[in-house]
């Protein structure tokens, strides 16, 4: 049976990529289509087991990096793909308009929601555009979120990575979907009992991620934070951060792990559809302080394997870091209560799942 992989756009390796790779190794691709492929080789090789695999990509290719200038285009780019008439099966990983992609009549289509789609035209908090450009791009606005939701009858059915993010597909498209945590590397990021006298955050340092506030919040404190990850907002927080908070390039897993592994906390202020690194953290045993909204909700358990706070604000994580402080954690606890969203528990849920449709 021919299957193919259809990806909004493959960039940098971080938490939705490690979703691919695990769905490619129960799957074993013979394609993939997406938007743009501006990944590095290492990468690809991480994402498709080393596999040799073809990459249909739409024109935006030749914009590289900059494709994001014509986020309007997208529906209409990924309407245009068409699979071979010999492919039985299209697995979707959506967090902009993979979901969009079009079918074949006696073609089995499962759309995997990695988020909420094309946050940028949903926003209601004015993390994308500041309020006048959403006032000049209203129109504009309105249009595409018509056709998002158009977009959204394509799939057959819909898995939703958190029941945050089934929520909000029910609210947003008024379609039911099911539940399948994504797949945690449970293997790699192993108990540590030895902690040692530092905080830790692992991001993409996009706004919606509110590293911001986290830097804000630690550049009141004595407590050293380490800061893993890049992003557009990279050289700002640099700008902004006191001596105690310190910035990492790129790291390898192992690496990562092994600081995550040692902390004596990983901090976390964004609103997550489901939050692997929270998860990853939890498996190495080490307590989250985190906000207290989507993914991280269901995730981590309060005053037992983390610290939930309820306001995105430098206060709630400055009154959460002291209600830390006086908190006794079981580390092996933590361990094991992350190890439910492992790889291979992933990879069953979602072959049963699939394999049932394919019968229906």
């Amino acid at each position: 049976m021919k299957k193919i992989l259809v990806v909004d756009w493959l960039d940098k390796y971080g938490g939705a990529e490690r979703v691919l790779t695990v769905l490619n190794k129960q799957f074993d691709f013979d394609q993939c289509f997406t938007l743009v492929n501006a990944m590095s080789k290492q990468d690809l090789k991480k994402v498709f087991s080393n596999k040799k695999i073809q990459i249909v990509e739409s024109k935006l290719r030749f914009l590289k990096s900059s494709f994001r200038y014509l986020f309007f285009l997208f529906p209409l780019l990924i309407s245009r793909f068409k699979p071979d008439k010999k492919v039985k099966l299209i697995i979707s990983s959506s967090f902009s308009v993979a979901k969009g992609f079009k079918k074949k009549a006696h073609q089995l289509h499962i759309c995997y929601y990695q988020a909420r789609n094309q946050r940028y035209i949903w926003d209601k908090e004015d993390i994308y555009f500041s309020s006048w450009q959403k006032f000049v791009l209203a129109p504009l606005l309105y249009v595409l979120r018509s056709i998002d939701i158009r977009h959204s009858k394509r799939p057959d059915y819909m898995i939703a990575n958190s029941f945050f993010i089934k929520n909000w597909i029910k609210e947003t498209y008024n379609i039911d979907s099911t539940v399948i945590y994504p797949p945690v590397d449970t293997e790699l990021f192993k108990l540590e009992k030895n902690k040692e006298d530092y905080f830790i955050t692992t991001a993409r340092l996009e706004p919606y991620k509110r590293v911001d506030l986290l830097v804000n919040a630690f550049n009141k404190t004595q407590e050293t934070l380490y800061v893993v990850g890049d992003g557009s907002m990279k050289k700002r927080l640099r700008k902004i951060a006191n001596q105690n908070i310190r910035f990492f390039d790129f790291l390898e897993p192992k690496q990562v792990m092994q600081l995550v592994g040692k902390a004596k906390a990983f901090v976390h202020a964004g609103i997550e559809d489901f939050g692997i690194a929270p998860v990853e953290a939890q498996s190495c045993g080490t307590p989250v302080i985190g906000y207290n909204m989507g993914g991280l909700s269901e995730t981590v358990i309060d005053n037992k394997t983390g610290i939930l706070f309820n306001e995105q604000s430098i206060n709630a994580i400055l009154n959460a870091i002291k209600r830390f402080k006086i908190t006794e954690f079981d580390y092996t606890y933590i361990s094991r209560h992350a190890s439910k969203f492992s790889e291979e528990n992933f990879a069953k849920n979602i072959q049963d799942f699939i394999d049932s449709k394919i019968k229906e």
